[in-house]
């Protein structure tokens, strides 16, 4: 059995309305698209569709034209209450929400406010709108099942935006792409190649890996930029063999071990908290016995293989230890995905586990329950045994 996949070659970097292009020059209607739309109520806005050529490179382009100079603040819970009045399907529907949602965390995150204080405002807000609603669209429309990705291009520099001149990458791009330990190449041109709307898209959706495809189609989407190469984006749409589709996911991770005699518990908290801002995928602490009868614990850090010296160089300044122990491990992993559902409480994501197609379990997210329990003043529990028996009868 097959799956439908594709790979973004990112030569370019990636945008929104270069990922509409390149969904619609491999065949997903431009009226389908326009009808998604149309069906969620919100609107200031105008789409054109055309044929586009450079350098001998021939895809499509498309334009969003905004006519709304004074659209509202909406904030994440307002676009959600949008999403869920619309007549979309509901895998569009929740994976709609996840993009936002990867938006609005890293968002607050360079902000450093809650979620519930980040703001999607003036024109660029329709602009994103579309860009990830019509993404959710084309997606599910080509029943793409799983999407990869190429290495992205460094560029450096400054744009103006409404908060004044600002970095390139912008902020909340390189957050987006941070959290899932994006791989870059250098690239010199002083130009924003990935904005944080192509950002979003990657971070949520794709995977920065080679895979087995056999391509069916082949499609670009260009961008409004004039480069020194061809600005587009090209997607290549195929299937991957039984082979490609395991059980199990699978992955290299590095594993650093130190044994620890002579640190507070208080220092050992801190560390820890170190330890994940740098990018750590697991901490664990383990009590153990060492020479001289002496009380110890054994530190262990999991993470990205890339990541392992940064984290090694961490541990050997802010702990106490004269050394660590590095290791790199095969990791198998049971696939997981989140999924939104409606509980008598509130909208809320849950995480479900599959081993192949086979949905292995469904568990509320605890900080989806906890915020219910704040917002509803309901006990924590009674939501999460709610949300479980909803999840598991809609899901399993």
């Amino acid at each position: 059995m097959t799956q439908r996949v594709a790979y973004l070659d990112c030569h370019s970097g990636i945008s929104g309305d270069m990922f509409l292009g390149a969904l619609l020059d491999v065949g997903l209607p431009f009226a389908t698209l326009q009808a998604g739309l149309a069906s969620v109520p919100f609107g200031g806005y105008i789409l054109r569709h055309e044929p586009c050529s450079d350098r001998g490179v021939h895809g499509s382009r498309l334009h969003v034209q905004i006519t709304d100079t004074d659209p509202p603040e909406r904030s994440f819970s307002d676009i959600e209450a949008l999403l869920l009045a619309s007549a979309l399907p509901e895998r569009i529907k929740t994976m709609a929400l996840a993009l936002f949602r990867t938006f609005a965390e890293a968002e607050a995150s360079v902000e450093a406010v809650p979620l519930e204080q980040v703001r999607f405002s003036d024109t660029g807000a329709i602009d994103i709108m579309v860009d990830v609603i019509g993404a959710a669209i084309g997606v599910v429309t080509l029943d793409i099942m799983r999407l990869y990705a190429s290495p992205l291009p460094l560029t450096s520099g400054l744009h103006q935006t409404r908060d004044g001149m600002q970095p390139i990458p912008a902020p909340v791009t390189m957050e987006l792409l941070r959290r899932v330990s994006a791989p870059w190449r250098s690239c010199s041109l002083d130009e924003e190649l990935v904005t944080p709307t192509g950002a979003a898209l990657l971070a949520t959706l794709a995977r920065f890996d080679h895979p087995v495809l056999s391509f069916e189609r082949i499609g670009y989407g260009f961008g409004q930029k004039q480069l020194p190469w061809p600005n587009c984006l090209r997607l290549c749409l195929g299937s991957s063999p039984e082979t490609a589709n395991p059980v199990l996911d699978s992955d290299e991770v590095d594993v650093i071990e130190t044994n620890i005699d002579n640190m507070s518990g208080e220092l050992l908290g801190g560390l820890m908290e170190r330890l994940f801002a740098a990018g750590a995928l697991d901490v664990a602490y383990i009590p153990l016995q060492m020479k001289k009868n002496r009380p110890a614990t054994l530190l262990t850090v999991l993470c990205a293989p890339e990541q392992s010296e940064k984290l090694a160089l961490l541990l050997l300044s802010e702990s106490a230890t004269l050394g660590v122990r590095m290791q790199r491990m095969q990791r198998l992993k049971a696939w997981r995905a989140q999924e939104r559902i409606d509980t008598p409480f509130g909208s809320m994501l849950v995480k479900v586990k599959r081993l192949g197609t086979r949905v292995i379990s469904v568990v509320p997210e605890y900080e989806e329950c906890a915020r219910l329990a704040r917002e509803r003043d309901v006990p924590l529990e009674e939501i999460y045994m709610v949300a479980r028996t909803i999840a598991r009868k809609l899901i399993i």
